[in-house]
């Protein structure tokens, strides 16, 4: 079965990740396109919006990929389950738990297939990360998300707005890798939230996890080295660490073996068993955890943010 898949939106990330990943399953076949953006020259059915993108395609699709920003995803998902097509969300998958559990409702109650999906939750080093953690008592946790935003977000001015989750659109990859691997679930108890003082959104954020030792540290202010990286302690006394965002795995210090691993291409491969079988599958922890730290922290104004 070819799945004939639209991408809706076609900014930074659908061009170097979505599309390539299509473009290598052979279980797929890129049908069309939607965006306000323009054409994009990729000989196939181009369309300002979705809805025009469905009444011009009766029975030519068979799923969708939604690449634009967070906030508008729940309108965009809800016509494509109406239209009866699969659901492929990128992340953040909603900017409330609301929407999400919603849209995860919608599709259940009309088999629709839907996948919120955490591309970070895929990187190499993770699915072993899980396996060395199970069934141990967790002694500390040091997540660590530090990026250059001008570098890696460039003209992204929705980050920055109410709903645009800021940092925690970087560090929330962190957290879905954390709520993973974690034996047990992450309670936020404490969080600290730097914005900028012309921003809605921080562009720092701490948080304290209950327990003893467990935090997490994301900044887009880094502008020498960059850091993804997640440290576990046991109270056995092992240590299992993931580097350069899940992609490395050391435990007790020594490199494991985990090979080659592209997110997004695994995605795509998780993606069509769930059209082909007609699944639902929405992990909303780490969503969760996010919106616990912006309803507890305290704020903090910094310097204005200027790209």
């Amino acid at each position: 079965m070819t799945i004939r898949i639209a991408l809706v939106g076609f900014g930074k990330i659908a061009r170097d990740e979505h599309l390539p990943a299509i473009l290598a399953d052979g279980r797929y076949r890129l049908a069309a396109i939607a965006t306000r953006s323009g054409d994009p020259g990729l000989d196939v059915p181009c369309f300002a919006g979705i809805g025009d993108m469905i009444a011009a395609m009766p029975g030519a699709l068979d799923a969708v990929a939604l690449c634009t920003p967070t906030d508008a995803h729940f309108d965009l998902a809800r016509v494509a389950i109406e239209a009866g097509l699969a659901v492929l969300l990128e992340k953040p998958p909603t900017p409330t738990l609301g929407e999400i559990a919603m849209l995860e409702a919608m599709a259940r109650a009309r088999g629709v297939p839907f996948y919120a999906a955490w591309h970070s939750q895929h990187a190499a080093g993770v699915d072993k990360a899980a396996r060395a953690l199970a069934g141990e008592e967790i002694a500390a946790l040091d997540i660590v998300w530090r990026e250059d935003v001008r570098r890696f977000h460039p003209g992204q001015s929705w980050i920055w707005q109410a709903g645009g989750f800021g940092v925690f659109d970087a560090g929330i990859n962190g957290l879905s890798i954390a709520s993973r691997i974690m034996p047990c679930p992450l309670l936020v108890r404490r969080a600290r939230l730097l914005v900028p003082a012309n921003c809605q959104t921080p562009i720092a954020a701490g948080i304290e996890f209950a327990g003893e030792n467990l935090r997490a540290w994301f900044d887009w202010r880094a502008t020498g080295s960059q850091e993804w990286s997640i440290t576990v302690s046991t109270r056995a006394g092992s240590t299992v660490e993931l580097a350069a965002g899940g992609a490395r795995l050391l435990i007790d210090g020594a490199e494991q073996q985990v090979g080659e691993h592209g997110e997004y291409a695994a995605i795509y491969r998780r993606f069509a068993a769930i059209a082909q079988q007609r699944l639902v599958e929405v992990d909303a922890e780490p969503l969760r955890i996010s919106a616990d730290a912006f309803l507890c922290g305290e704020r903090e104004t910094v310097e204005p943010f200027v790209e």
